[in-house]
């Protein structure tokens, strides 16, 4: 009796009490996580504000092979700094040197045969031709000789005419030896016909840009730094097969001494930019860490918006206009492919008269 008395109730009325307690505390409005760090403050009366991607100052350069082949050196690391013309990485040359000493070897070929030409008439060949000549000649004065002197004979009887007549024929044909000689001898002291020589000359520039060709295909096997600059990445191995269109640069480079930021400005504020405008960027994760910004250029074509900044609430279709400002790459501990915080000194809405 004390049970269903006493005992029932208090159970019922502390279970009325733990359900209000419940529904107090579940209705309490739950206090805010404070933020892993303080957000950027505008230093300016009225700005444009844009999330702004850190690129180097020549913009990222991706570099590439332009010919398919089997990586046999990669001279850099990954910070290295590098020259205009430094190597970057190496394709196998073999076949490529074997076809450049090919080619070396025809335009020797061709310069000695050009210089052959060139050198005529060897000095060792006009003794010999002039001799020619005079031993014709000398025939040829016998042949006369003994020609008048059966003309002479007064009694036309006593010469067969047959005789008379071959005797002409052989001063004839000693006249045609010696003519012969003497072109001989001429051809040879005029030296290589012109046209001769031209050919000569053609055959030569034909090995030499044979040659050039050569070394230009060796010359592309080895890539090298079109600038100077720091390297940011390296995705390729010594043994590894580089593509000649590879989706994912090979090799990453920039100039990082300054350094450039691209903020990507809402298109609806595009119209409060103003050439030149001062900047200021402050530096994700740290709002304390803050530069100024020189201004660079602003590209005059609005693209889609590509740089999230991860925001749940940031629009993905939102088309922006893009400005770049410069700091010095020291200034701040910053790294490129790094979003930074910019604010742009514009005048608001309402203090500009269209």
């Amino acid at each position: 009796m004390y049970v269903r008395t006493v005992v029932i109730p208090l159970i019922a009325l502390a279970g009325i009490v733990l359900a209000v307690q419940t529904v107090r505390s579940e209705n309490k409005q739950p206090t805010g996580a404070a933020p892993v760090a303080a957000p950027a403050k505008s230093p300016f009366a009225a700005s444009v504000a844009g999330a702004g991607l850190v690129e180097a100052s020549t913009q990222n350069i991706a570099l590439g092979s332009a010919v398919p082949g089997l990586v046999v050196e990669v001279p850099v690391v990954v910070g290295a700094q590098v020259k205009a013309g430094d190597p970057l990485f190496r394709i196998d040359d073999r076949t490529a040197r074997a076809e450049v000493e090919v080619r070396r070897a025809a335009v020797w070929a061709a310069e000695a045969e050009l210089a052959q030409l060139v050198a005529q008439p060897r000095s060792e060949d006009l003794p010999p031709a002039r001799a020619r000549v005079d031993e014709a000649r000398a025939i040829l004065d016998d042949l006369r000789a003994q020609l008048a002197n059966w003309e002479a004979v007064p009694d036309k009887r006593a010469v067969a005419q047959d005789a008379l007549n071959s005797k002409r024929y052989a001063v004839k044909t000693a006249e045609a030896r010696l003519a012969q000689a003497e072109a001989q001898l001429a051809l040879l002291e005029a030296g290589a016909w012109a046209p001769q020589r031209k050919v000569a000359e053609a055959k030569v520039a034909s090995a030499r840009a044979g040659l050039l060709a050569a070394e230009t295909e060796l010359d592309r096997l080895t890539v090298r730094a079109p600038v100077a600059g720091q390297v940011l990445q390296v995705n390729i191995r010594v043994g590894e097969f580089a593509p000649a269109n590879a989706g994912t640069p090979l090799v990453l480079l920039g100039e990082t001494g300054t350094l450039h930021v691209r903020v990507d400005v809402d298109e609806n504020d595009a119209w409060r930019l103003k050439p030149g405008a001062p900047a200021k960027a402050s530096l994700r994760g740290n709002s304390s860490l803050k530069t100024e910004l020189r201004f660079v250029r602003i590209e005059p074509y609005v693209v889609p918006k590509r740089s999230l900044t991860g925001d749940s609430s940031e629009r993905v279709d939102t088309r922006v206009l893009q400005v770049i400002y410069a700091f010095p790459g020291d200034a701040l501990p910053v790294y490129p492919g790094q979003q930074m915080d910019v604010f742009i000194d514009a005048p608001s809405s309402g203090s500009v008269t269209p």
